[in-house]
């Protein structure tokens, strides 16, 4: 049998094409290419070349239409014993290729040529062409009359073209000899024999047997000749006359030949004509031929010679036609016909004596059922043909062996990936392949398949290994041992590592293949470093560039994102030239043997990225999460489909896709294992890559704390500076930055050196800069747990509240506008960074309130002679005109209009239940009028030297004074601002109620709670402010306006000046609302003296009062010591019923005369009935009705009446 037959071979002529001399295999084979082109050559071509030496037996030559077909054989072909059965199995031409300057010796060549001839006796026409001749070759006269022809040098198109002119010269000459032989048959006996017939001595009757059959097998060779002529209808004619004869003289083997090649004239006549008749009549003629064929079987000649071939043979080219109608038709389908006689074939084939005619046959029976798109079944038999070379035991067998399993390999889904198709999504990122048809995975793997996958893995790793072809025993091995792990036996599994270790011996170093082994590798995650998350776009609209642009993280949500809206599924990260980037990577070795990786990096297919390679081993049934890195080198989006592994002696790329369908398939079952669950390794949800892009050097700020990146610790409010050292770590300077807050208590950062940072800039590479953040500590809250449980336990230290809590500086920078060059239109400017300084501030319970309340006291001042005078001077400052002040007086100091001790005080009462002692101090800042501007600054008081020391488990109290916080103004608008804004529409009177008091006084108070400073320290560092606002507003919510509004009037005693008997300077009534009187210690009172006196009352509001003033004067015993029947006291003037009018903010003065019959102590008081009271007095008073009258009291005054000698 012979291969790639069809019903059309009957009408081709073969010509051996054979190498002459030493000419290269190269360009054998471009000469061979050139003339392979020539198969068929029309008839009308060759008319020059034709000579009619007498009358052409081939009457009906189709000159116009018809053709000669060649069938080239390089190398040439042995003869066949069936050469007298079917003509075009005989070599009928002989071409020879030459190369002349390799073979100069022209007589040499034309020798060998001949030589080679003598092997093909049936060759009618030899020519052998020789290329490139020299000048001397050309002109030498020993090629003269040979068979050589000479082909000049030229350019490729004249070299075709003379090809072609030899070619149809080689046609002419072969259709003479042609009607050469027809008419020697014609007219001579021909004897003509196939190994079917007898070698033994024929009987009489075999021999008129014979004698009949020799026409009838005389006309179908003549019929044979006028096939290859190019003549059908001439060929019928024989072939029909042959027909006839071989029926009467029961010659069937003969009988099918012509029938056969009578369908071939039918068709050739026909070519190119789609007719359902002709598809019919060639199917009923070719079922005829097979089964005359098989009527031909003699049993005697079964053990040597069968025509079971030829039976085949004709099922094939029947087959092989119906395939190629059924392709080009759209009426009929012929596959199930096909089939039914691929099959038939399929079963003969067992009974075929001569192994290499089974080998054809199998070798068809694929071809047809792949044309037929049965890849399966192809790939079935194809392994049939590769168990048939298998059992040749030499080298080349096992080559084609391996080249026909790895046409298989692709039906039986185990192909190698050098071989597959190559892959639509090049270039693409690992995501972009991420969506898998649920068909792609079932034709990637199915588990119902695995063990004849083995097996046909089994026989390529056999076959290669007998081919001498290592690296595709190395990729058979590899694809077995990663594919069927969970199949193989411990042992097998480590066969096929020595396998893959022997195999890589004897591959060169650096290797490459296309399929990887173990391990196997999949993405865990990208591990981003701040620098790489904190990466903001700029916007060059606005001044805050970074105002609108959330940073690079790969996060849905981040805090400092303004919500916009994210578009594309895939979130971005961007990388910078020059810093190092990490991957991580999940390996797993599910064998149970030690897989050494040599070394293993990213694949890179963007070329923009160095990759840094590791080495790990992994132990047998284990996994391991590495680090993988590398540089960015350009700018440019990052393409990282895999890695590169250099393991087994082998470098192979290990794409992440490929792992990932394998994870899908092993979640719906379709493949056998999941590797990186069999290693116990943790459920993994697949890793989401996003869009990487690098983007040009930035700059780099690396901050620390000076001092240590520990917790900062601080005890409730304590006040502490802390220096931050920025240091640019990038190769680009930084050009603009900005300071700004995030996080939760962003009140206790103070104030931050902003203008030290920006006065620094540009910050060079390798730069340093120091700023300093002023940290104050927040309250610790009652609710925290860390906070109650620290409270309630004295000596346990507080918490810091909860992660998060501290506040976080918020550093925006970025570098240059543009790189280089001019700016480009469109062009994106590098972006900026962000670099996030958490303050980490650990709080510390430190001193508590326990309570807090309003203390009121009144201390009578004592009327003497000399004065302690503070006199406000001209330049706005005070001045202590004489006389010292006690250490008491720091704490209480006399009202300027009562004239007596009267205090208010704010005790806080406070436990320190830390292991520290505390020292607490209080300020107090005083404000001024200014006179030159309406502007006021600030004096700071200090009180409290010594100070309060409050040891360790211990509570103390703190007093702090509010007497100098009493407004000096009892102001009709203060109190009546609010009412009178409805008072307009409504018409009616105001009317003032103690809540829009309150409401007014609101702003008092708070400028007042403002201006009081508790302050600690605690050693030598520490130090801060107590939060006192809470405390203060309680402790003041019932009695704000009697701390913050002063009297409608208020009282004062002294002594007149005719009572004096040193020459003290009294304060002039001008200005005598300066006046500040105190305690004095020089002055004193006699007894039986009359002593003259005054009372002063002072009008605090803006209207003029009238009064009715009465003065009294009461013992140590309380006793009214100026009326009755006892009375110790002589006076002068009036002391009751006095009436007065005081204008608004002024002054009057009283003068009467008291004569001190006793010596001893004295209470002095005035009082006063204000006539004719207006809204502001009664709103101040609290009246409940207009008609209920105003009584002032004046506080007490001490006199002291000392006795005579």
């Amino acid at each position: 049998m012979e291969p790639d037959a069809s019903i059309e071979t009957s009408s081709m002529i073969r010509v051996a094409v054979l190498p002459i001399a030493s000419i290269p295999p190269l360009l054998f084979q471009d000469y061979a290419a050139m003339l392979l082109r020539h198969h068929t050559v029309s008839l009308n071509s060759i008319s020059s070349f034709y000579t009619e030496h007498q009358k052409s037996p081939f009457a009906n030559q189709p000159w116009d239409s018809g053709s000669l077909r060649f069938k080239f054989m390089l190398g040439g072909s042995p003869p066949s014993p069936w050469e007298d059965f079917q003509s075009n199995r005989k070599i009928l031409a002989v071409i020879g290729l030459c190369h002349c300057p390799s073979s100069p010796d022209l007589l040499s060549v034309a020798n060998q040529f001949t030589a080679a001839c003598k092997s093909y006796s049936s060759s009618l026409v030899q020519r052998c062409f020789a290329f490139c001749p020299g000048d001397s070759q050309l002109e030498e006269e020993s090629c003269k009359g040979s068979n050589i022809v000479l082909f000049p040098p030229a350019d490729r198109q004249t070299q075709e073209f003379h090809l072609q002119t030899m070619v149809q010269d080689i046609a002419a000459s072969l259709l003479m000899e042609f009607e050469k032989w027809v008419l020697q048959a014609e007219s001579g006996g021909t004897i003509l024999k196939t190994p079917l017939d007898s070698q033994a001595s024929l009987s009489s009757e075999e021999v008129i047997k014979a004698k009949k059959r020799r026409l009838g097998r005389a006309q179908k060779t003549i019929g044979d000749y006028c096939l290859l002529a190019g003549s059908p209808v001439d060929a019928n004619a024989h072939y029909s006359t042959a027909l006839e004869l071989t029926r009467l003289t029961a010659d069937f083997f003969w009988h099918a030949g012509a029938m056969e090649g009578s369908v071939c004239a039918l068709l050739i006549d026909r070519m190119g004509q789609k007719d359902p008749v002709l598809e019919d009549e060639v199917k009923y003629r070719y079922n005829s031929v097979i089964l005359h064929y098989r009527k031909s079987f003699i049993q005697d000649n079964a053990q040597r010679v069968s025509p079971l071939s030829f039976e085949l043979e004709a099922t094939l080219k029947l087959a092989r036609f119906l395939c190629r109608y059924s392709a080009y038709s759209l009426m009929q389908d012929f596959s199930k016909e096909v089939v039914e006689l691929l099959t038939a074939a399929a079963d003969g084939a067992t009974s075929l004596i001569d192994a290499s005619d089974k080998l054809v046959v199998y070798v068809e029976i694929a071809r047809l059922f792949g044309a037929l798109g049965y890849h399966r079944k192809a790939a079935f038999f194809s392994r049939q043909v590769a168990q048939l070379y298998l059992q040749q035991d030499n080298k080349l067998a096992a080559i084609s062996a391996m080249q026909v399993l790895a046409m298989t390999t692709k039906a039986y889904r185990v192909q190698s990936r050098a071989s597959s198709e190559p892959s639509h999504d090049d270039g693409q990122t690992y995501a972009d392949g991420r969506k898998m048809h649920h068909y792609s995975i079932v034709s990637l793997f199915e588990s119902q398949w695995s063990t004849l996958q083995m097996v046909v893995l089994r026989e390529i790793l056999l076959s290669a290994v007998r081919a001498g072809d290592p690296l595709a025993a190395w990729s058979a091995a590899a694809r077995l041992l990663r594919s069927y792990y969970p199949l193989i036996t411990p042992a097998g599994q480590n066969g096929l590592a020595s396998a893959l270790a022997n195999s890589a011996v004897r591959l060169p170093l650096g290797t490459r293949c296309g399929d990887p082994a173990l391990p196997f590798i999949r993405l865990h995650s990208f591990p981003l470093h701040s620098s790489q998350m904190d990466i903001v776009k700029r916007n060059l609209a606005r001044e805050d560039w970074w105002v609108g642009s959330a940073p690079s993280g790969p996060f849905i949500y981040t805090p400092f994102s303004k919500g916009e809206p994210t578009h594309g599924d895939k979130q971005e990260l961007t990388w910078v030239v020059g810093e190092p980037v990490q991957v991580l990577v999940e390996l797993a070795n599910p064998c149970g043997f030690e897989v050494k990786v040599d070394s293993i990096y990213l694949s890179v297919h963007s070329n923009n990225l160095d990759a840094f390679p590791v080495s790990v081993n992994l132990p047998p049934n284990s996994s391991k999460v590495i680090t993988l890195s590398g540089i960015p080198t350009k700018e440019g989006p990052v393409s990282i489909p895999g890695c590169i592994v250099h393991c087994f002696g082998v470098i192979t790329e290990h794409f992440f896709k490929e792992v990932d369908n394998l994870l899908i398939g092993a979640t719906q079952g379709l493949v056998l294992s999941d590797p990186f669950r069999s290693c116990g390794a943790a459920k993994l949800k697949n890793a989401h890559v996003p869009n990487i892009s690098v983007v040009p050097p930035l700059p780099l700020l690396v901050s620390h704390v000076v001092g240590g990146d520990s917790s900062v610790m601080l005890y409730e409010g304590e006040i502490r500076d802390v220096w931050i050292s920025l240091a640019n770590a990038g190769t680009v300077p930084v050009e603009q930055a900005h300071i700004s807050f995030s996080g939760k208590n962003q009140d206790s950062i103070v104030s931050v050196a902003s203008e030290t940072l920006k006065s620094a800039l540009p910050l060079k590479p390798g730069a340093e800069v120091k700023i300093c953040a002023t940290l104050k500590a927040w309250q610790l809250g009652i609710t925290d747990p860390d906070a109650a449980s620290s409270k309630g336990v004295p000596g346990t230290l507080g918490k810091q509240v909860k992660d998060g809590s501290s506040p976080m500086l918020l550093i925006h920078y970025a570098g240059q506008l543009i790189n280089s060059g001019e700016p480009q239109t469109g062009s994106v400017p590098p972006p900026g960074r962000r670099l996030v300084i958490p303050l980490n501030i650990c709080v510390l319970q430190g001193l508590s309130f326990v309570k807090a309340r309003l203390l009121s006291m009144e201390i009578p001042a004592r009327v003497g002679e000399t004065y302690t005078k503070l006199v406000q001077l001209e330049s706005d400052a005070t001045e202590r005109v004489h006389g010292s002040e006690r250490q008491s007086d720091r704490f209480m100091k006399i009202d300027p209009y009562r004239g007596s001790w009267g205090l208010r005080l704010l005790e806080l009462e406070l436990s320190n239940p830390t292991d520290v002692v505390f020292e607490t101090s209080v300020s107090l800042d005083m404000e001024r009028p200014n006179n030159k501007d309406s502007s006021s600054h600030c004096t700071c008081a200090e009180f409290g030297d010594p100070k309060t020391r409050i040891d360790k488990e211990c509570t103390a109290r703190v007093l702090i004074p509010l007497e100098h916080f009493k407004l000096p103004i009892l102001d009709g608008s203060f109190l009546v601002k609010g009412s009178q804004n409805n008072g307009n529409t409504g018409g009616r009177s105001p009317s003032f109620s103690e809540k829009d008091i309150k409401a007014e006084l609101n702003a008092s108070t708070k400028s007042l709670i403002s201006r009081i400073k508790v302050r600690w320290q605690s050693g030598r560092n520490s130090s801060g402010e107590l939060d006192i606002k809470d405390a203060i507003q309680a402790a003041l919510q019932a009695s704000v306006m009697d701390v913050l509004l002063p009297d409608p009037l208020t009282f004062g005693f002294r002594l007149a000046k005719s009572s004096l008997d040193h020459s003290a300077k009294l304060i002039s009534p001008k200005k005598s609302d300066m006046q500040v009187n105190s305690l004095g210690s020089g002055g004193s009172i006699n007894a039986h003296d009359m002593t003259a006196m005054e009372v002063l009352v002072r009008n605090n509001t803006k209207e003029t009062i009238k009064i009715d003033l009465s003065i009294t004067c009461k013992d140590v015993a309380g006793e009214n010591c100026i009326e009755g029947d006892k009375a110790t006291v002589l006076w002068e003037g009036v002391l009751t019923g006095i009436g007065k009018e005081v204008s608004p903010l002024q002054e009057i003065r009283h003068v009467f005369s008291l004569y001190f019959l006793i010596p001893g102590e004295y209470t002095m008081s005035a009082a006063a009935v204000i006539d004719d009271a207006n809204e502001v007095l009664r709103a101040r008073a609290r009246t409940r009705s207009s008609d209920e009258p105003i009584f002032c009291r004046g506080p007490p005054f001490h006199v002291r009446v000392n006795g005579t000698a």
